[in-house]
């Protein structure tokens, strides 16, 4: 690990720890074993600090959504045509996957713990929380839904809702059982019924 990864680390580690602002850029220094001055050869500010980490949480969510094999979110056509196919059980399998390395990825989890904490100390943290999390999410699985519909796959319901019907429980599962041990134990045999319960109302047989 390079000296500049191992000051995100260290810094994500402590603002999901003492917060944003009760974080210095002399404890992620200290924590790095570096010197203050050393710090700033790397990073201008602790501000840039977090958009780095900000940019890295999106680079990881990329790469594990390839490495499932799922498709990208900008090839629309692409994704209509593989959700189309996939099975129940395929189906439960991916979200599977995606929802352990929400749970499981320690970077994330760090950010989740931080933007919780951040909501009502600091709005501009907790709001790129939401709209990577929140809007972005829905956003996609709205239009990915919509198109699903044009094509028969799905029934003709409201998009919107039919998005925030399959992503609202996922969230909840996450925002429960972030950080607690055993949680992915309980937590999947859950998940496995909320996607069947969702296929069974909106895929058209």
């Amino acid at each position: 690990m390079t000296t500049k990864e191992r000051i995100i680390d260290e810094a994500l580690t402590l603002f999901s720890i003492k917060g944003f602002k009760g974080t210095s850029v002399k404890n992620i220094a200290d924590a790095v074993g570096i010197k203050d001055s050393s710090l700033y050869k790397h990073f201008k500010s602790k501000r840039e600090i977090f958009h780095t980490i900000v940019v890295e949480m999106r680079t990881r969510m990329a790469q594990v959504a390839e490495h499932a094999g799922l498709p990208e979110e900008s090839l629309l056509d692409e994704a209509v045509q593989f959700y189309g196919k996939v099975t129940l059980e395929t189906l439960q399998e991916l979200s599977r996957k995606m929802f352990l390395f929400y749970l499981q990825d320690s970077f994330l989890s760090r950010f989740w713990r931080l933007a919780t904490m951040e909501q009502y100390q600091n709005p501009d943290i907790y709001e790129i929380f939401r709209k990577i999390f929140m809007e972005e999410s829905i956003a996609y699985q709205k239009t990915l839904f919509e198109a699903m519909i044009d094509e028969g796959i799905f029934v003709n319901a409201d998009a919107e809702v039919m998005a925030m019907n399959f992503y609202a429980p996922i969230f909840f599962l996450l925002s429960k059982y972030n950080g607690r041990e055993g949680g992915a134990e309980e937590a999947l045999p859950v998940l496995n019924r909320q996607v069947a319960e969702f296929h069974r109302i909106y895929r058209i047989k």
